[in-house]
């Protein structure tokens, strides 16, 4: 690959990044093995393109000194919408706005777990938020931070038949993730799906390197399989980029990692 090429691949690679250790002990992962931070994994990867996902309600803020340590990301988006497990504040859109008003490589925000989520009585809701709600997050966010900030959203296979489109339209970014190797095969099939449910919206493959669906590691050759799609799907233009999963695995010796 020349150098140009490597150049433009690069500026597609993303890494998902949780605090250190977020994952020990689930997902029967090692219960205390990882001291990595999101940082020091991207060096690691050589990924300089960070998606910062709040989890378990860590970090807690003020985020500055955690924004402050990937002062040498290209490129980083912050969760407003953290994962299942984290309560986010009510304040939460006009703190991230404010974030990125002083840290300029912040140029978007990620919402994770945001469909089927778990309401505060314990049922399932479709969404963290509605699609009136989602518009005026993004209208004060950008007059917090002084610009336009991409809102990014993640999508998992199986939640493609949920009455979603409308909540779509108002992404910059879909990221699509499946949640099982099983189910890497239908990717292209799924992605198309997205594409016809929402048409200007960016598409970015999540490409897990632990079979969380599972409990268990990623097969090399599942993870290489996943990469070599990717690849080509970047190349026909059908996503705009890839992201690994996650910060938090990169120091426990697993070989899809390795490979990675």
């Amino acid at each position: 690959m020349s150098e140009d090429a490597q150049d433009r691949l690069s500026s597609r690679l993303w890494l998902w990044g949780h605090p250190a250790g977020a994952h020990d002990g689930r997902w029967e992962l090692p219960p205390s093995s990882s001291q990595i931070t999101p940082a020091d994994a991207a060096a690691y990867l050589g990924i300089d393109q960070m998606i910062m996902v709040r989890f378990a309600g860590q970090p807690q803020p003020p985020y500055d000194p955690h924004v402050e340590a990937m002062r040498d990301q290209r490129r980083v988006v912050w969760s407003v919408v953290g994962d299942a497990g984290t309560q986010d504040a009510p304040d939460e859109v006009l703190t991230i706005g404010d974030l990125a008003s002083r840290f300029g490589n912040i140029d978007g925000v990620m919402m994770d777990d945001f469909f089927d989520r778990p309401a505060e009585d314990g049922a399932k809701q479709l969404a963290a938020h509605t699609p009136d709600e989602l518009a005026r997050m993004k209208d004060l966010m950008a007059a917090r931070a002084g610009r336009a900030l991409d809102l990014w959203v993640v999508l998992y296979g199986h939640q493609l038949e949920l009455p979603v489109a409308d909540h779509l339209a108002q992404c910059d970014v879909i990221t699509f993730w499946s949640w099982t190797a099983e189910q890497l095969g239908q990717t292209r099939q799924r992605l198309e799906q997205i594409s016809h449910m929402a048409p200007t919206a960016r598409r970015v493959l999540g490409c897990y390197m632990y079979d969380y669906g599972n409990s268990r590691e990623m097969p090399v050759a599942a993870m290489e399989a996943q990469c070599e799609e990717g690849l080509e799907l970047l190349r026909e233009g059908r996503v705009d980029g890839l992201i690994f999963l996650a910060s938090c695995i990169c120091d426990m010796s697993l070989p899809a990692v390795e490979w990675t």
